[in-house]
């Protein structure tokens, strides 16, 4: 079951996901995680209380499609 909550602003919704959803999304450990967020190279997390964090769900699915768009001009221009 996928940790998934919904947060109200203004005029938008956003779903935020766990740790959990994250990394099986992104298929990375959790120190790669730590490591990405640090360098910058992957959207911080959203804190909700003193021990708990979660990703705006749009964000993550923005740098998984940038991967995906990266990886795929590289393709590319590797067959030109």
């Amino acid at each position: 079951m996928a940790n998934i909550s919904s947060v109200s602003t203004s005029c938008e919704t956003y779903q935020l996901l766990r740790r959990g959803e994250v990394l099986a999304r992104c298929a990375f450990s959790n120190s790669t995680l730590h490591r990405l967020i640090k360098s910058g190279d992957f959207p911080p997390p959203i804190q909700l209380g003193s021990r708990a964090v979660a990703w705006i769900e749009s964000e993550i699915n923005s740098w998984i499609e940038q991967r995906i768009e990266n990886a795929r001009c590289s393709e590319s221009d590797a067959l030109v």
